[in-house]
């Protein structure tokens, strides 16, 4: 008897091994070299790559007809963008459970791309993604090959995409109405066919933001939130770098009632000469990380670049001072409505970015 019992024991022990042998077959891990990943990654303790900042992203070839994403969350609030054969796009918002998320199903048959693009910031929450899990029949192909070209945006709300789809008036923060997909940076990118990076916050300046960190503290980050978390910035080297802020810094200089303001500046605002330094610090250390990019200094399209703003000047000044000929000011216009720009606003924008590129760069 002792024996039967042994002998059924190791047959249901064989049982539920190959069963779960073909529960995950399919199934491919995050480390896998036929994912293609953009943005600053992190992979804390190598069983997840970790997703934070706006418009990272996932991409990979398959042959078949579909398959799944194995995901965690720690809020509600993340919302992406999932871009099939380049063109169909389906927008998702995942729950806090781990647990696979459908990104395509019932597919013709033959080769297709997929892309899982996240469209919100790191405020709305983090993300781990576990790997993929394909539909029978279907087969992971190599990798999308690495773009050529390579840019880097530093932003606040405006390169996140806040509030781009609300149009009720509200100007709302929340998850719903944030796009970095339709943003001015992400357009940019993707008329040149260029891999980018956004490291942006909505709310953040250089010497003062709506919250306790500013972009000097932050740019050098792979988890914005930790401040162990050091990026190598060998591991990738834009062609430009773009930098668009001050817009909070302008707001915030003029409230000292304001907790930031008082943790930043005591009772007295900033002079001018600590503003242009400050800008002119950032630039010389992204300059110092990235030798050879040329970097354009950006504003707008906010009210820091309405008529009589001192703000665009604060940065020409900083950017005379370091006397580079790979340096650049570009200023988009004001654009005159209330709230954050939206998608229309947003292409303004890119157009007119752009436009600067393809006058003044060879790349």
């Amino acid at each position: 008897m002792r024996f039967n019992s042994f002998i059924l024991q190791i047959f249901f022990l064989l049982l539920f091994l190959s069963q779960t042998k073909a529960q995950t077959k399919n199934f491919i891990s995050h480390k896998s070299t036929n994912i293609r990943y953009e943005g600053r990654i992190g992979t804390k303790e190598n069983k997840a790559a970790e997703l934070y900042w706006s418009g990272t992203s996932i991409k990979v070839n398959f042959k078949g007809t579909g398959l799944k994403a194995l995901m965690q969350h720690n809020t509600r609030d993340n919302f992406y963008n999932i871009i099939i054969d380049g063109k169909d796009i389906v927008k998702i918002n995942p729950d806090t459970a781990k647990k696979f998320y459908m990104l395509a199903s019932n597919l013709k048959p033959g080769n297709h791309t997929l892309e899982i693009y996240k469209i919100t910031e790191w405020d709305k929450g983090r993300a781990w993604f576990y790997g993929l899990e394909l539909d029978k029949g279907t087969k992971l192909l190599a990798a999308p090959p690495a773009k050529k070209r390579k840019i880097e945006f530093y932003g606040n709300s405006i390169t996140c995409g806040y509030g781009a789809l609300d149009y009720s008036g509200n100007d709302s923060g929340a998850g719903q109405f944030e796009n970095n997909y339709l943003s001015y940076a992400a357009l940019t990118a993707r008329h040149f066919n260029a891999e980018a990076n956004y490291i942006a916050k909505s709310g953040i300046g250089i010497t003062v933001s709506w919250f306790p960190l500013t972009m000097p503290e932050m740019y050098d980050r792979i988890d914005p939130q930790d401040p162990q978390s050091k990026w190598d910035f060998a591991q990738y080297t834009p062609d430009i770098v773009v930098v668009n802020l001050f817009q909070n810094d302008s707001w915030l200089v003029n409230r000292p009632e304001h907790e930031q303001f008082k943790a930043r500046f005591g009772s007295k605002g900033p002079e001018e000469e600590t503003i242009v330094t400050a800008y002119y610090q950032f630039v010389k250390a992204l300059r110092e990380k990235y030798p050879q990019a040329h970097i354009i200094c950006a504003l707008g399209n906010m009210d820091a670049t309405k008529e009589g703003a001192p703000w665009p000047g604060y940065i020409t000044s900083a950017v005379a001072r370091l006397n580079d000929k790979k340096m650049y000011t570009h200023f988009f216009p004001y654009k005159n409505t209330p709230g954050h720009p939206r998608v229309e606003e947003q292409k303004a924008m890119g157009d007119s970015l752009i436009g600067f590129i393809e006058k003044n760069i060879k790349w």
